[in-house]
Parts: C-alpha cells; structure tokens; sequence
C-alpha cells in the first residue's frame, strides 16, 4: 500500500463516536500507535478553525509518525492539506511548514515556503519565522543565518523580533554565543525589542559552555533593560545552579517567589535533581509530594529522573508506586531508566510487579518499539508473551 493509500485508509472515528477537538487532542498527547494517531487526527482535522488548533493537533501526529521514521506518511498527510481552501492564509500554510520542521524535513518545509507564490498565499515575517523554526528544528543551524540575510530581502519584509530570536537560537546552537552579542546590537541599532527569549537563550549557551562571568553579565543587562524576566529565564540559572549546592538553588527558588515570579515543574525538577545527587532521597520525596502543593504537575521529566535515582538508592518499591503514577498521566519513562526498575524488581523476587510492568508497557507502545522488552523480559525469564499466547489459546 501506497504512503498515500495508507493514509486514506486510516478509519476515522465514525459519527456516532465523533469526539471534540479537545479530546482529540488529549487521545493525541497519550497515542504512542502512528497509525491510531492517524485516526485520531483524520477524525478531527476537518474542523480545525484556529491555525494553533491545527498547528498543535498536527504536530503531535507527525512526532508520532516521525518516531517510528513514517517520512513518506508524513509528507503524504502534509501535501494532503495544501488542497484546503485555508492554504492561501498565511497562518494555516505556516503550520506546514513547522510541521515539515517537527519531522526533520527541512528541504519539504523549504519547498513548501517557495510554493507560496503559485499557492497564492502572502510572505512576511510569520511564514519566514516558521521556515527558520523548521531549520532549527531539523538541526541545520549553520544555515539560518544565510536565510536571514536573503529572503527578507528577496520579498521585501523585515524581519520581526522572532526572528532575531531565531537566529541568536541557531548562533547558541552552533556554538557561536559571541556572534548572538552582535545580533543584540544589530537589534538595539534598528530598535527592535530584545526579547526575554531572545536574552535567555543567550544566557543558556553561556551557562553550558562554562562562560559564568559573561552569563552574569546577560543577567545583569536583562535586569537594567528592564526586560521582563520570567520564568523560563529563572530556570536557566537553576539549571546551573543544580550542579552545585542544594542550598543554592533553594535561594534562587526564594528569589523567583520574592519576585513574584512562580517556580513551575521544571524549577522544582532541579530542585529534585540536585538533591538526589547529593544522596538527599527524603528531601528530593518531599519535593516531589510537594509538586501538586505548589500548583505543580510532575511531568516526563520528573518520573524519568526520580525513577532513576530511586532505583539506584535501592528503593524500587517506591520507583514502581512512582511507576504506576507516570501511567497513570500517559508520561511513561524511557526504555533505559525502566530497565533498572524492572531488573531492581526482579532481585528483589518483585515478579508480578515486573510482569505487570511489562504488560503495561506492552498495552501501552506499538509493536516496533517493544524489541528491546522483548529481550530484556526472555533475559529475565519472565516469558510475559508466551504466557499471554497460551492465555489466549485457551480461551479460543
């Protein structure tokens, strides 16, 4: 079957079962299957009105398919929407475009941009912005400045405050923070705002490549500009502070409240962190029940994370309560960390809990992205398929 044919041929929800875009939306986020998330979308995708509705819908299908490097079903569903009436609205076709960039495929987002013409859709800033996001996107960071420097110029617009935010994105990514300083004064010279985006981007390549004097010193420019730090930009120093002191990044967390600024998950994710590295189980368990407290949600992240030191403290008793919660919000943790619980379960004669993991996961994920479970239960003699290949042969 043709990528096309098999795209076509995703049975959609029928009428009686028709849901909201909304629980669309959320079936998306928790479908790991590349061809349910097909059907799900197909479904709903007609009645998308809103470009972020479409925009956000349409993503989450194509990680799914990119996942399992469905490229062809990709570009099929993609090519597919250029037949809509809404493709001559700039907004919708941008949507293509950052789609393309999700998946990797940056020659089709390119393609697509210089199809505008024949399309009949409109240039500026918000299709540019996009086709810069899908460059990044695909990892091909040395070529944005190039298209920074030609295509406004080309069609005659400016380029706006996002796309100076892009292009410091591409100079931090390709180890060039020094450069995204002269972006900074180009941006002060033709008096477009520096974003706090733009600032915190900065400030992340800085702190990663160990440059703490100069990161200090962004800092300190964003507070006398009077940019409007935020959150995102906290975390960025929390990021750096999780490598020392516990202490540390407890102060900073009393210097976002101070400030009015509300630590999210990830502020709290460092906090966790660090004291896990420092052996501080019973305060990073705090923390932890303490998320929901503090108007927080765990997210990937935290599972993954304190799975990981649970089991490496001992403790997989609790790495599966931890476990079963991750399920529970559709944020299962990645193969590697999920090994050591299910292996930490078995030496500890925790069988049915090991089983029942691994029929979860079975449930959960589609066929090719279960081999290395496949392994790992016949390597642990737990031999979870052959039992279910007899359980359903005997109920034939």
């Amino acid at each position: 079957m043709s990528s096309l044919s098999s795209i076509r041929h995703v049975r959609p929800f029928s009428a009686s079962s028709a849901i909201s875009i909304s629980a669309a939306k959320a079936r998306l986020r928790s479908e790991h299957d590349p061809d349910k998330a097909l059907a799900i979308y197909s479904s709903v995708s007609d009645h998308y009105t809103s470009p972020v509705s479409s925009r956000y819908a349409q993503d989450l299908t194509v990680k799914r398919l990119a996942k399992s490097r469905r490229f062809s079903d990709i570009e099929a569903l993609i090519e597919s929407h250029k037949k809509d009436p809404k493709i001559t609205q700039e907004p919708y076709l941008s949507t293509l475009i950052r789609s393309y960039g999700r998946a990797g495929m940056f020659d089709h987002a390119f393609k697509t941009f210089n199809q505008m013409d024949e399309l009949g859709t409109p240039r500026s800033a918000i299709s540019f912005n996009a086709l810069l996001s899908a460059c990044n996107q695909s990892k091909k960071f040395d070529r944005v400045p190039k298209l920074f420097s030609e295509i406004p110029q080309k069609y005659g617009f400016s380029p706006d405050k996002i796309s100076y935010g892009i292009l410091i994105k591409s100079l931090c990514e390709s180890d060039l923070p020094q450069s995204a300083f002269q972006v900074l004064k180009e941006m002060e010279e033709k008096n477009v705002e520096i974003t706090a985006i733009a600032f915190t981007t900065i400030l992340d390549a800085l702190y990663k490549k160990g440059k703490i004097n100069e990161a200090q010193q962004i800092w300190k420019k964003m507070t006398e500009t009077g940019c409007s730090l935020d959150v995102a930009a906290y975390n960025v120093r929390l990021m750096h502070a999780q490598q020392g002191n516990p202490e540390d990044v407890l102060a900073l967390i009393e210097e976002m409240n101070s400030a009015g600024i509300k630590p999210d998950t990830i502020s709290y994710n460092y906090l966790l962190t660090c004291y896990c590295k420092h052996g501080m189980i019973e305060e990073a368990k705090k923390v932890y029940e303490d998320l929901e407290g503090n108007g927080c949600a765990p997210n990937a992240a935290t599972y993954r994370t304190f799975m990981h030191y649970l089991c490496r403290n001992g403790d997989f008793d609790m790495g599966f309560e931890i476990f079963k919660e991750s399920v529970r919000r559709d944020k299962i943790p990645d193969f590697g960390t999920m090994k050591h619980l299910v292996e930490g379960l078995v030496k500890n004669s925790k069988l049915n809990e090991a089983k029942g993991l691994i029929k979860t996961v079975n449930r959960k994920f589609p066929a090719n992205f279960l081999n290395a479970w496949k392994k790992l239960e016949m390597d642990l003699g737990l031999n979870i398929t052959q039992e279910a290949t007899v359980a359903a042969s005997a109920t034939a």
